[in-house]
């Protein structure tokens, strides 16, 4: 017989003291039950891990397309297991896109106003819902077009496809929380895995990205994935679909403009939902020298411009005036004027000089850097369209930075372009705007550039005031129509009162080749004259300091210089707003390249026409640019989203533009969510599992709603789970049954 327990006094309170002998066999009992409870936990995991990795235990596969970062459409492959949404290039299951965790998503129907039926996976609170790895250990995705962090839209081809996806996810997700208990069981256990098991296991065990790896997800996405195919649309009926795909048109003094489809909780975090942009491909450039900006005009447009000359007098001016297509640069204002920035990195130098005369001279030699890209022969760029905008940006390799530029026409009478300049990492931004004049002469014109660019180093608070030269073209009556640069520029800092004058000189009457595109100047620093410069603008210009007494080449368009310049990114002209410039005038561009000259006056008439009309539709109500702003005391145009803080590394991440609004990334920003977020996070993990009758429900009805769709081409295989509760200290008390339906 086992002795009796004792009684004992605790605090006042009698309480029996088990004797050891109690002690033991209540020790030997658990042991027994904690052996049971291992056994259960591994004998589960065996069979969730068999069941990813067997090809057949699946719930459905199909075709869907999935809408990108970029709101444009790619038909991927999906099958959907227990627990997750595994996605595919091709059915053959051997590029691997993604893996969405249904553990960490909701599920939602999604209204759509094209063919099809939409539905979207989210998470509640804008985490990532992706697995860090693929299904067999992949770290890194199969190539396609960028794909949300925290939210994918699904469109099915029909309703009833789409009525099906919704059921078997609605599902899935009911079975995701069984998964994670039984991945919390495998890290207690001690089952061996294989290597492909381990994978899923660990797939298993993520529910977010970490702050690392999200921000190089995002790197990836954000400066034009440089080195991705480009896999947006699946064949030509979705290019053109795309075209007008989720556009809605607003009034802005009747003008359409282009609306994004995304609604508020489509909002992705910021390295996400950046532009993507691709390198420029092509690019015209005439060689230095007189001989590229001479233009032989043919009998044919002698007549147009004959019949053109009837219309002027001396001293008019032309920005009324409309010029025929044969002289036209196909590309707009607004494009042009980002010809000075494929050296910016002489900018980002500059920042870093120490002494005052030093960033001027570095400044000096960016300016000119801007000049020696031309066109061939006698060439004007479009009229911007009032509205119209372009963008386009440079990749700093040494930096590992990125210089923006947005432009937009801010007013067509007086013709107004306003752009601005950014790259905070490297220090400085540039701001300005251009009001373009044309004086007829008789035998010559001069398009004169009226405007300032205020050039800011930002963690010197530095400002240079720069101006421009103008554009002068004679024989146009006699004599050969010529194109040069002329006037008096300066560059100016108050701050550090440093200041360059530049004179560009046209040629003399009598003056032979070498009297062409000459230029000379002066760098002062106060009172004192540091330097004199002379050259050629297109070619090389020489500096001669005083304090040295030597003179040395500032700078020089080499051959080297040119191919080792910054390579310019631009977006995609399926993926530009309707007033982009490429996308506007692509119709002109394309009747220019073609030589139709007639098709390219009719194109431009329609353009020009259509401003016309919207201008007169407008009426007195005045037009407010989109971007730019402008001042009410200075009356110059200011970028409505300008930052100028310098940049702080311990705190700025990276810095991005989306739909011309450009933006900076913070470290604060991120690590506040996560913070803000963890509770809540933790309680989206305890999902509730549906009853298994409805389950049962839910197999028949999408099996044979997939009967009647596919017939033979879909074998669905479902996953029953019967859940799994825990009382108290009790053991679990049912297990996972597998069945296959087929």
């Amino acid at each position: 017989t086992f002795p009796q327990s004792e009684s004992r006094m605790f605090n006042g309170v009698e309480k029996d003291c088990p004797s050891p002998t109690e002690k033991l066999a209540r020790k030997e009992s658990l042991k027994v039950q904690k052996q049971n409870y291992r056994q259960e936990k591994k004998r589960a995991a065996k069979e969730l891990f068999s069941a990813l990795k067997d090809p057949s235990v699946v719930i459905m596969s199909n075709w869907l397309k999935i809408r990108g970062s970029l709101k444009s459409w790619t038909k991927l492959w999906c099958v959907l297991k227990p627990g997750v949404l595994l996605i595919y290039k091709t059915p053959k299951t051997d590029q691997w896109v993604g893996t969405v965790l249904l553990s960490a998503c909701k599920l939602i129907e999604r209204p759509s106003k094209k063919d099809g039926f939409c539905f979207k996976l989210y998470h509640p609170l804008d985490k990532s819902i992706w697995a860090v790895k693929g299904p067999k250990g992949e770290n890194v995705g199969s190539i396609t077009q960028p794909l949300p962090s925290n939210y994918l839209i699904f469109r099915a081809a029909s309703e009833s496809d789409g009525r099906c996806w919704m059921d078997a996810l609605e599902l899935a997700l009911s079975c995701s929380s069984l998964y994670k208990l039984t991945a919390k069981a495998g890290r207690e256990g001690d089952i061996s895995m294989s290597s492909e098991s381990t994978h899923i296991f660990h797939l298993l065990q993520s529910t977010a990205l970490s702050d690392t790896e999200l921000l190089q997800l995002n790197d990836s996405v954000l400066l034009g994935n440089h080195h991705m195919e480009h896999d947006g649309f699946s064949d030509k009926s979705e290019r053109e679909a795309h075209d007008d795909w989720d556009t809605t048109a607003h009034e802005n003094g009747g003008r359409l403009t282009e609306e994004s489809d995304m609604d508020q909780s489509d909002e992705l975090s910021p390295g996400s939902q950046a532009t993507v942009y691709v390198e420029q491909s092509t690019e015209e450039m005439a060689a230095a020298g007189e001989a590229s900006q001479v233009e032989t005009v043919s009998e044919e447009n002698k007549g147009l411009i004959w019949g053109l000359l009837k219309q002027l007098r001396p001293g008019m001016d032309l920005s009324k005036v409309v010029l025929p297509t044969f002289i036209l640069e196909p590309r707009s204002f607004l494009d042009k004027l980002s010809d000075y920035y494929y050296h910016a990195d002489l900018l980002s130098q500059a920042v870093l000089e120490e002494s005052a005369y030093g960033r001027i001279k570095q400044v000096l030699r960016w300016y000119l850097s801007g000049f020696y890209k031309k066109p061939k022969g006698l060439k004007k760029p479009y009229n911007p369209i009032l509205g119209e905008t372009f963008r386009c940006c440079w990749l700093h390799p040494k930096t590992d930075s990125c210089t923006f530029y947005i432009a937009e026409q801010v007013s067509h009478h007086p013709p107004i372009s306003a752009f601005y300049v950014c790259n905070r990492k490297d220090g400085f931004s540039i701001s300005g705007s251009i009001l373009a004049k044309s004086k007829f002469y008789g035998n010559s014109l001069s398009a004169i550039l009226d405007g300032k660019a205020r050039l800011l180093f930002l963690s010197r608070d530095e400002e240079y005031v720069i101006t421009m030269p103008y554009a002068h073209c004679k024989g146009i009556l006699y004599g050969t129509m010529t194109l040069e640069l002329g006037g008096k520029v300066t560059i100016e800092c108050e701050k550090t009162k440093c200041f360059t004058e530049l004179e560009f000189k046209l040629k003399p009457f009598l003056g032979g080749s070498c009297s062409v595109n000459q230029i000379s100047g002066k760098i002062f620093v106060g009172e004192e004259l540091l330097a004199t410069v002379d050259g050629h603008w297109d070619s090389e210009v020489f500096i001669h300091e005083k304090h040295l007494g030597q003179q040395e080449t500032l700078w020089n368009p080499s051959t080297d210089i040119r191919n080792s310049r910054l390579k310019r990114q631009v977006v995609q002209m399926e993926q530009q707003g309707e007033f982009e410039s490429e996308r506007l005038w692509q119709h002109v561009t394309s009747a220019i390249s073609d030589r139709d000259q007639l098709r390219a006056t009719q194109e431009k008439f329609v353009l020009e026409e259509a401003q016309r009309r919207e201008a007169k539709e407008r009426g007195d109500k005045p037009w407010i640019p989109r971007l730019f702003h402008q001042d009410a005391i200075t009356s110059e145009w200011t970028y409505k989203h300008l930052d100028t803080q310098p940049w702080d590394p311990e705190r700025c991440l990276l810095q991005f533009e989306r739909d011309g609004v450009i933006q900076t990334h913070e470290k604060s920003q991120r690590q506040h969510n996560g913070l803000s977020y963890s509770h809540s996070w933790a309680s989206q993990q305890k999902v509730k599992m549906k009853d298994i009758a409805l389950i049962e429900t839910s197999v028949i009805s999408i099996q044979k709603t997939q009967q009647d769709i596919q017939s033979d081409n879909s074998k669905i295989t479902w996953w029953l789970q019967e859940v799994l509760s825990l009382k108290e200290e009790a053991v679990f008390k049912s297990i996972v049954i597998l069945v296959f339906c087929r």
